[in-house]
């Protein structure tokens, strides 16, 4: 940081970031000098042999070995000096631009040798006498070289920045957010198989705005965004020993007796119902799923369940946009082990703002039961980031309530589908003694808690099981509303309960401060994060990584000493700001939905360990209710992608219920 300046353009790169990847290079590049030099030595001499062409064969080694010297002498000069300075001290590294600008212009005579040597070596011009030279081994060393070349282009490719043609540094005004947005946009125009979508065009053009937004005013690179991260959980560490030694943040109360946390909730919130409905919002992933959970045997348990030549053979069922042998209705058919009868309705349609689900007559709880698919697809990652507020209007929901952009979007579409195949009409009239369940993980579980919303007018009874919910759902009013039917479960430090833009935002100014306080190189950041990975943040980092050890966060919704009201009109000040690279994207900040079960794994203070051993063992994960704005900041931690995988979910209360002490089982339909 900031972005490497060459050729007058920016690249996706920094001065700092060339020293692992140059270290790569050096290795390949000296490597193949030693490989150059034995065939020069072994095969040098035989080449005054040759009828004709030996000269031409004597050129090229030695050309070759000139600039391989040359350029790994290169190399090892840039590593040291991008090896140099914290990473905001770009002056300990001024150096690294221009002598990167001679490396990169190597590539041209590079390649203006290899093409004569290739020339040379595989026309007529050379023939020698096979039993005093082998041109076997030069036209080797042409062909290897030719993939060395083709690596270096590759590395600036990935490097490639199409934004870095622009002049200006920021964002300055509503021109210049035009521009990066058109250059997104521009982006997405690669995804040619999305764009026939109906909604493409709306969606991408949200995306755009946001991720314009997000980087606007930085010059960040991918690199830096790494680095961060690392430094933010040291940072993070640090800050709540430093919170927990001043008794300012006290840890919340979590239990593992589920009679106690149930005691005032209504029969259908239970770890047996949410347990059971964790199962069907795994199944809804199909036959992708299957094959995650079983590499070798996924195909053989998926075929019992397939229809060979299904869409010749009329369907009982109404499924949509399976393939011919209906592989992902077989997938939910093994993971729910429900029979095919039961599946009442499949689309497995997904386009932008378009998820797949089912519609299942679940006669265990006698619910039928709408379960919607999590992300799963570049299609949902994309419904995931257009994640602007937009208004969200149904009865029962206070008037000015706001919801997620992209789901708002897709949850119109699946009650357009509903209501087109009159699925819970046919269902009803079938079971008419069932109650409405909505479940969902992940993109589903906003999905089914806005379809809830909004057909709760006609089934008041409904309820809904939602599974690791993001966070930038509602508005908190209507978020309010949604405590009395909707149990949310989320587990440990799972990254998209707490993703949100409002928290984006906020990391990305974290990381700004952060990346400041740093007084280490980013390439000894990088190491240590590895370390981190496999052995935890050891405890000399917390105060040897910053160049000020008094980094308490004083950033607005951060810090623990500004009240609510202080907080408020900053975030406030903020949305209105006139400087554009200082705005807020979204108007309005969103939050997680219904009454929030948190779940935990068991910590036990260090005093305690020894002599409650056998109790750790016993008690693996504990819960607790947890408010909405509890998960508005995003933390760096070490298992915030793996607490939302859906399987960890499952497996998580499939524990918590081995835990009750055999409570029987209980579910009031």
């Amino acid at each position: 940081m900031p972005a490497l300046k060459l050729f007058g353009r920016k690249w996706l790169a920094a001065t700092d970031d060339l020293v692992y990847p140059g270290m790569f290079e050096l290795f390949i590049r000296v490597v193949w000098l030693m490989l150059i030099g034995i065939a020069c030595a072994r095969y040098y001499e035989n080449t005054w042999n040759c009828r004709f062409g030996g000269d031409l064969v004597r050129a090229y080694l030695i050309g070759e070995v000139v600039m391989l010297s040359i350029v790994t002498l290169l190399i090892l000069v840039i590593i040291r000096h991008s090896a140099k300075g914290a990473i905001m001290d770009t002056h300990a590294r001024r150096y690294v631009e221009p002598l990167l600008t001679i490396k990169v212009s190597m590539l041209l005579p590079e390649i203006g040798w290899n093409v004569l040597g290739s020339l040379w070596i595989f026309g007529q011009s050379v023939e020698c006498e096979h039993e005093h030279y082998s041109i076997t081994v030069v036209e080797t060393l042409v062909l290897f070289d030719w993939i060395l070349i083709g690596l270096s282009i590759f590395g600036l490719a990935l490097v490639f920045d199409p934004i870095g043609s622009l002049e200006k540094k920021q964002l300055e005004n509503t021109v210049e957010h035009g521009k990066h947005s058109r250059i997104w946009l521009r982006r997405f125009r690669f995804l040619w198989w999305m764009r026939k979508d109906e909604s493409a065009s709306e969606t991408f053009q949200h995306v755009a705005g946001l991720l314009t937004a997000l980087f606007r005013g930085t010059d960040l690179v991918p690199s830096d965004v790494m680095a961060g991260c690392i430094l933010l959980r040291v940072r993070q560490k640090r800050e709540t020993h430093e919170l927990r030694r001043l008794n300012l943040i006290p840890r919340p109360k979590y239990t593992s007796d589920g009679t106690a946390i149930f005691s005032n909730t209504p029969n259908w919130m239970s770890l047996e119902a949410a347990h059971h409905f964790s199962q069907l919002s795994i199944a809804v992933y199909g036959w992708l799923f299957v094959l995650y959970q079983h590499m070798c045997t996924g195909c053989f348990r998926l075929v019992r369940g397939m229809t060979c030549c299904a869409c010749f053979r009329r369907k009982r069922n109404v499924i949509l946009d399976d393939n011919c042998c209906l592989c992902n209705f077989s997938g939910v058919k093994y993971l729910s082990k429900l029979s095919e009868e039961d599946i009442l309705f499949a689309s497995f349609k997904n386009h932008l703002c378009e998820i797949p689900f089912c519609v299942i007559a679940d006669h265990k709880t006698a619910n039928i039961v709408v379960v919607i698919r999590g992300s799963l697809s570049l299609r949902d990652l994309i419904t995931d980031f257009a994640a602007a507020s937009d208004s969200f209007e149904c009865p029962g929901v206070p008037p000015g309530s706001t919801a997620h952009k992209g789901m708002v979007m897709g949850v119109k579409i699946i009650l357009k589908q509903l209501k087109h195949h009159k699925v819970l009409e046919r269902a009803f009239a079938t079971y008419p003694n069932y109650h409405l369940t909505l479940t969902g993980h992940s993109l589903g579980a906003g999905l089914a808690i806005l379809l809830g919303l909004l057909i709760r007018p006609r089934y008041p009874d409904l309820r809904v099981y939602a599974f690791s919910t993001p966070a930038g759902l509602l508005s908190r009013d209507a978020a309010r509303v949604t405590e009395e039917f909707v149990l949310t479960v989320g587990l440990g430090d799972d990254l998209v309960m707490r993703l949100s833009v409002h928290s984006i935002e906020n990391l990305r100014i974290s990381l700004l401060t952060t990346l400041r306080a740093c007084r280490l190189p980013k390439y000894r950041v990088v190491l240590n994060g590895f370390g981190y990975a496999l052995f935890g943040v050891p405890e000399r980092d917390l105060t040897k990584t910053w160049a000020n050890c008094n980094i308490i966060s004083t950033i607005p919704s951060q810090s623990p000493l500004l009240t609510e009201v202080e907080i408020a009109r900053r975030e406030e000040n903020k949305i209105v700001e006139r400087d554009i690279t200082k705005r807020r994207y979204s108007k309005e900040k969103l939050f997680n939905a219904g009454r929030i079960l948190h779940i935990t794994r068991c910590k036990l203070e260090r005093t305690e360990r020894k002599s409650k051993k056998e109790l750790a063992k016993e008690r693996k994960y504990e819960m607790r209710w947890a408010q909405a704005e509890e998960f508005t900041k995003l933390s760096v931690m070490p298992r915030m992608l793996l607490d939302h995988l859906p399987e960890n979910i499952e497996r998580a209360l499939a524990t918590l219920l081995e835990q009750q002490n055999d409570i029987p089982y209980y579910f009031d339909p």
